[in-house]
C-alpha cells in the first residue's frame, strides 16, 4: 500500500512541516511531523465541525461508528499485515485485537441508539408550592468539544485511532483530533483513512475526525495547549501522562486530561491455595506477566504472600517457568531499552533478590522475562519497587506474617486492577484486606488473571493516582463516554427549545429519572 506519510486534515492530506521520521516497517515513504500550524488546522476545523456534529441525533451518531467498523472490516488483511511489520505483534493477536475494535464500535452504536446514557432528569414545576413556587428545571448530559486523542504503542487498534477514546469521543457528539503513536504510524494511517472514509459515506461534517502524525513532542504540546481543543485522552507512562497533565492545567483555561499512565496490577495469594494448588498458580501466573512480551497495562508485576514452605515451592516452580520462557520481541527500540534500565535497576539492589532469567533469543528488540524477590520491610523503604517496569518482569514480596502482609497492602499505590487468590476459607479468613483493596483499585479480581480486559457496561479500567489521572472514569466500556461530556441543566425552559430528550411526551422512548424515579414514559401531569 502506498502512505502519504501526511497529516490527515478534514478530507485532505497535509503538511506544512520537513522534519520526518521513518515507520519501523522500513515504508518507502517518510511521515512528516506535524506542526503548530497543522495542529490548528486540524482543532480549527474540528471545532467548527464540532457546532454540527453535537447537535446530531443517537441514530445518526451511532450509523458513523457502525459504518467506521465496517471499513476497518474491509481492509482487515491490509491493517493486520501492515501492523505486524510496524509491531512485531502476531497476525493472530492483531486480527483479535481489530475484531475487538469493531465490536467496541458497535458497542457504542448502541449505547447512543438507544439513548438512554444522557442521563436524561426531570423535576417538574411546581408553581402552587408554598411558600415559594419551584421552578421546573432539567439536566442531561452535552459532549464537551474538540477531544484530543494519544494512540498507545501496544494497542495499535484498540487503544488506537479508532479505540476506545475516539469511540467514546464520537459517541458523546465531540469530534476528534488524534495524535498517532510513532511506533505504528502507517497502521495508523490507514485506520485514520478508513475513519475518514466512513465520515465521507455517513455525511458527517468535514473535520469531525483529523490524524497527526509525530516522533516528536512538539506535535503534543501544541494539541494540549491549543484554546479549541477541551479535553485529552491519554494511554501510555506516567512520564507522558504527567507531562500532558501539566501542561494542560497550565493553560489559561486549563481541560481535563484522562491519562492512563500504568500500574503493576498487585496479586496477592493466599496460604489456603498456596497449600492447594501453589504449583499450578505459578505457572498460571507467570504465564500472565509474560503474555505479549507483557507488555499489557494490566501486566502482574508485583506479587505479595505470607511466608510459608508452600509459598517457597510456588516461587521455586514460579522462578522455574521464567527460566524456561524464551525472550519474544518487544514493540519500540524505545520499550526495549527503557526494560532493560528497569531490569538492570533491581539487578543492583542489595535487598533485592534475582531469582530467574529467561532464555535469550535472537528476536529482534527482545524482552527477556525475569523475576526478583524481597522483603515486605525492603518493599516500604524503597517506592521505586512500585514503580512499573514496562515488560515481563515480577517482583514477589513475600511478607513474616498476616499483619505485615496486611501493612504492604496498605501502601500499595493506585493500581487499575488488583487480584487476589484463595480458597473459600481463605475468603473468609482474610476479608479484611478486601476493604483496603477497596482504596487502592478500579478492578478488583478474585481467583483470576488481570491480563484481558472485556469491553462491557461494568468494566472500569481505571483506578486511583498514579494509574490514571482521574479515578472517576475508565477507559474501556460504555462508561467511558462520560469522559467527554458535562451535565446542563435547563430552568423554565420553552419546549421548542428543549432537547428531545427532555421532552414531555419522551419522544425519543428514554429511561429518565422523574422527580427521582426512573421512568421510561411520557411525563405524567
Amino acid at each position: 500500500m502506498t502512505f502519504t506519510g501526511k497529516q490527515l486534515i478534514g478530507y485532505a492530506a497535509t503538511a506544512t512541516g520537513h522534519t520526518t521520521f521513518a515507520s519501523p516497517a522500513a515504508t518507502d515513504v517518510k511521515f512528516i511531523d506535524a506542526t503548530p500550524a497543522d495542529v490548528h488546522a486540524a482543532a480549527a476545523l474540528a471545532a467548527k465541525a464540532f457546532e454540527h456534529y453535537r447537535q446530531l441525533n443517537g441514530a445518526t451518531r451511532a450509523t458513523f461508528l457502525e459504518r467506521i467498523a465496517d471499513e476497518l472490516a474491509l481492509v482487515r488483511a491490509s491493517l493486520v499485515e501492515t501492523a505486524q511489520l510496524e509491531t512485531g505483534l502476531p497476525a493472530a493477536r492483531l486480527d483479535g485485537e481489530i475484531t475487538r475494535t469493531v465490536n467496541q464500535l458497535k458497542l457504542f452504536a448502541s449505547l447512543v441508539r438507544e439513548g438512554s446514557w444522557v442521563r436524561a432528569m426531570i423535576d417538574p414545576a411546581q408553581p402552587n408550592r408554598q411558600p415559594l413556587p419551584k421552578a421546573d428545571i432539567r439536566q442531561l448530559q452535552v459532549p464537551l468539544g474538540v477531544v484530543g486523542v494519544f494512540g498507545a504503542s501496544n494497542f495499535p487498534f484498540a487503544f488506537s485511532v479508532a479505540g476506545g477514546d475516539t469511540a467514546s469521543a464520537l459517541a458523546s457528539g465531540c469530534t476528534v483530533v488524534y495524535k498517532a503513536h510513532p511506533g505504528h504510524p502507517a497502521t495508523s494511517e490507514m485506520t485514520g483513512l478508513a475513519v475518514i472514509r466512513a465520515a465521507r459515506e455517513t455525511g458527517m461534517p468535514e473535520g469531525v475526525f483529523a490524524l497527526l502524525q509525530g516522533a516528536g513532542h512538539e506535535s503534543g504540546v501544541s494539541l494540549v495547549t491549543h484554546p479549541l481543543v477541551s479535553a485529552i485522552g491519554f494511554t501510555g507512562s506516567l512520564k507522558g501522562g504527567r507531562a500532558l497533565f501539566n501542561a494542560a492545567s497550565q493553560r489559561e483555561e486549563p481541560i481535563p486530561v484522562y491519562a492512563e499512565m500504568g500500574s503493576v496490577n498487585p496479586v496477592i495469594i493466599l496460604p489456603g491455595i498456596l497449600a492447594e494448588k501453589g504449583t499450578d498458580l505459578a505457572k498460571t501466573l507467570a504465564a500472565s506477566n509474560t503474555l505479549g512480551t507483557g507488555q499489557f497495562c494490566t501486566n502482574p508485576g508485583v506479587f505479595l504472600a505470607q511466608d510459608s514452605n508452600d509459598t517457597t515451592s510456588f516461587l521455586q516452580t514460579y522462578a522455574a517457568t521464567i527460566a524456561a520462557t524464551p525472550a519474544d520481541g518487544m514493540l519500540t527500540d524505545a520499550i526495549s531499552a527503557s526494560y532493560a534500565t528497569g531490569v538492570k535497576a533491581l539487578e543492583n539492589k542489595k535487598d533485592v533478590q534475582h531469582l530467574a532469567t529467561g532464555v535469550a533469543t535472537e528476536k529482534k528488540r527482545s524482552g527477556i522475562p525475569n523475576t526478583f524477590k524481597t522483603t515486605v520491610s525492603a518493599f516500604l523503604k524503597d517506592v521505586s519497587l512500585q514503580e512499573e517496569v514496562f515488560g515481563p518482569s515480577s517482583i514477589h514480596i513475600v511478607a513474616e506474617s498476616k499483619e505485615e502482609l496486611l501493612n504492604a497492602i496498605r501502601q500499595l499505590h493506585g493500581q487499575l486492577t488488583l487480584s487476589v487468590w484463595g480458597t473459600a476459607e481463605d475468603f473468609v479468613n482474610f476479608q479484611d484486606i478486601f476493604r483496603v483493596l477497596e482504596t487502592k483499585g478500579g478492578r478488583l479480581i478474585c481467583n483470576g488473571v488481570p491480563t484481558g480486559v472485556e469491553v462491557t457496561h461494568a468494566m472500569m479500567h481505571g483506578g486511583p493516582y498514579p494509574a490514571t489521572s482521574n479515578s472517576k472514569y475508565t477507559s474501556v466500556g460504555t462508561n467511558a463516554i462520560y469522559r467527554f461530556t458535562r451535565p446542563l441543566c435547563y430552568q423554565n425552559f420553552p419546549k421548542h427549545l428543549l432537547p428531545q430528550a427532555l421532552h414531555d411526551e419522551n419522544p425519543l422512548n428514554l429511561w429518565r429519572m422523574v422527580n427521582g424515579n426512573y421512568e421510561q414514559g411520557p411525563l405524567r401531569a
